[in-house]
């Protein structure tokens, strides 16, 4: 049972993600762009072959998803450890793990595939012609979690550089 609550969080965000990105590619065509709350917020399908903000990777896009594979690894590691820590430090490593799965299984593509083609990406925020990068879900996932283990660094960490024996 420890286990299930442990990874729920984590699949739901793979499972959001994923079924967000398939609806998107179900839906839209490639570079289609739609409204969703006027021009703030808009699904704009697009394919992202490189890595955050689409900085591109070029002709090293195996070896980014290598070293996403171990880095994925990584961040599930120190969630396993985590699991007896503070809830907000534990629902962050949760946010950040199901958000690198979801990015990675996009990613991971370029291994079955010929052409590959990117990461998914349809969250399309700005106001008029002055857009932020698009973005999926799984990046917000990982930006919340980001911010949780932020806030949990700052507010919540036991300060012992502040002892009273320190002189």
């Amino acid at each position: 049972m420890k286990l299930v609550k442990l990874y729920s969080p984590v699949l739901l965000i793979v499972v959001i993600d994923q079924l967000s990105k398939n609806w998107i590619k179900a839906n839209f065509i490639l570079w289609e762009s739609r409204d969703v709350l006027g021009s703030f917020l808009k699904f704009s399908y697009v394919n992202n072959p490189g890595i955050a903000f689409g900085i591109s990777v070029g002709d090293w896009v195996m070896l980014i998803t290598v070293l996403s594979i171990f880095a994925t690894i990584f961040i599930g590691y120190i969630h396993w450890q985590e699991q007896n820590g503070h809830v907000l430090l534990v629902l962050a490593f949760s946010f950040i793990l199901g958000g690198a799965i979801g990015n990675l299984i996009d990613r991971s593509s370029v291994f079955f595939v010929e052409n590959y083609v990117g990461v998914v990406d349809f969250i399309d925020i700005g106001l008029g012609m002055n857009r932020w990068y698009t973005f999926n879900i799984a990046d917000t996932a990982v930006t919340v979690g980001i911010i949780f283990y932020l806030i949990h660094s700052l507010f919540f960490q036991e300060k012992n550089y502040l002892s009273d024996e320190a002189g």
